[in-house]
This record gives structure tokens, sequence and C-alpha cells, in this order.
């Protein structure tokens, strides 16, 4: 899939063609070596986190790699002059670390925001959930502690780029659940940081839900995805540019010469 993103055959680079977006792939933990491609920022803290279920996914020095992989990302991007960043990821059972994440930062049970990812059956479901609920026992994740413990890299890469573009006044369009979960993250270095969110989509997973609620936002969007790759955050983005066009443009009654009414 990595590869794919590279050689633009993915979903999110069809629309980031048609949204005029560029893409950055940044590689904060794929489970194989990538070749070298400029649109490629490797940043691999290790092949995979650790069985959550067993210990924490990561280490404290990795999770702050993690955040500060992000920061990086985001310093290349601005560089390259950015007005908005819209951040997704592609990651292997990550919604299974998402759910962990935002049952632990919402208090919310892992069976209510425990949800199929690429389409689980039953049993598989009920499985996922009693692994959540296990590393939860296990690790005990509170507040800033959470992405080591329960986290991913690219969950701690996102919430990195958040932090950053944020104290640059760079508004940040979440995708879906596990960017959303990666911006519960971010809030926890960076309190106010919802100030700085545009929640793009409700995705088709139960626990987005509860975790846009936690941040306070309201999806401009509601079409039951579960893509993932920042999809989400494309379509939403032509949206974002017409309510900014509209403040910018459109005239006001004096302006326009618009009579009050009597």
């Amino acid at each position: 899939m990595v590869l794919n993103f590279l050689r633009g055959g993915a979903a999110v680079n069809v629309l980031a063609r048609q949204m005029s977006a560029r893409i950055l792939v940044v590689d904060a933990g794929v489970a194989a070596d990538l070749p070298d491609h400029p649109r490629l920022l490797k940043g691999k803290i290790a092949y995979g986190t650790a069985d959550f279920s067993q210990g924490a996914a990561m280490s404290e020095a990795q999770a702050a790699e993690s955040l500060r992989l992000g920061v990086c990302a985001f310093e290349q991007v601005c560089a390259e002059g950015v007005d908005i960043v819209a951040i997704g990821e592609m990651g292997i059972a990550n919604t299974t670390s998402a759910s962990a994440i935002i049952a632990a930062l919402t208090g919310v049970a892992p069976a209510q925001v425990t949800g199929r990812g690429t389409g689980i059956d039953d049993a598989r479901l009920q499985h996922k959930i009693r692994v959540v609920e296990r590393a939860l026992q296990v690790n005990q994740p509170r507040g800033r502690d959470t992405l080591a413990k329960v986290g991913g890299f690219e969950i701690g890469a996102m919430a990195g780029v958040m932090i950053a573009a944020a104290a640059q006044r760079v508004p940040i369009l979440l995708d879906g659940f596990i960017s959303t979960a990666a911006a519960l993250i971010a809030a926890q270095f960076a309190p106010d940081i919802c100030h700085a969110m545009v929640a793009s989509h409700r995705s088709a997973e139960r626990g987005h839900q509860v975790a846009l609620d936690q941040l306070g936002l309201a999806p401009l969007l509601d079409l039951d995805m579960r893509l993932g790759e920042g999809t989400g955050a494309l379509l939403a983005l032509p949206i974002v540019e017409a309510a900014m066009r509209t403040l910018q443009e459109m005239a006001t009654f004096d302006e326009a010469g618009v009579s009050e009414r009597t």
C-alpha cells in the first residue's frame, strides 16, 4: 500500500489530484524497508509496535520520537508552503489501537468504541474487544502516557503534525477514526488544540462519534466511510474552501448597498 501511495495509485492520490493537494507519505513504523522517494519521509521508529495486550506498545522515548517525527513532517510541508493540513493514515490493525486510545481518554467502555475495522465478522469483533479490554487492564493508560502504552507510531506522528500545525496557526482537517484518536492524543499535550481542528466526516466506526464529542467537534460529512488514507478529509476540503471564500469574498450589506429592513 505504501508503494501504491508513492506511485499515485491509491484512492487518496486520486482525490489529492482532484483537489490540487500535495501528499507527503511518512514511514513511522512500516514492517518493511522502503525505497527512497521524494514524497516519502523516512522516520521508521521500529518495525511495528509491541503487543500491547502484554505490556506497553512502545517506550516513552519511542513515543516522544513519534511526536517529533510528526513535527518534522509538518516542517517539511510548511517549507513548501501550506495553508491547511489534512491528516490521514494507513496501518495494519490500527483501529484496535485507536479503539484503546479512545476508550482510555473518554472513559467509554471498549465494547462501545471498538468496531469492525476492515470488516471482521462477529467472532473476530468480540476477540478484538477482549484484546482492547486486556490492553487497558494491563497498561492502565492515563493522559499523556496513553500514546506509549496503547498507541501506534503513526498515531504519534499524526499528533505531532497537529501540534506543530496549531502552533503555526495552520488549520487541521481531521480524517476518520484513527486520525481523531490521534487528535485526542494531541489534546493531551495541547488542550486548546481542538480550536484549530475541523472534523471532515463521521466514519462508520462506532467509536468515532465518541471521540468527536470528546473534542467538541461536529463532522461536516456523514457518508459511512471507513477507508482512511485521508480520503474523508480531502472530500471535505472543498467545503472548507467554500466557507473561507464566502468569508473573504462575499460583500457585506453595506458594501453591496443593500438597504436595511424598515
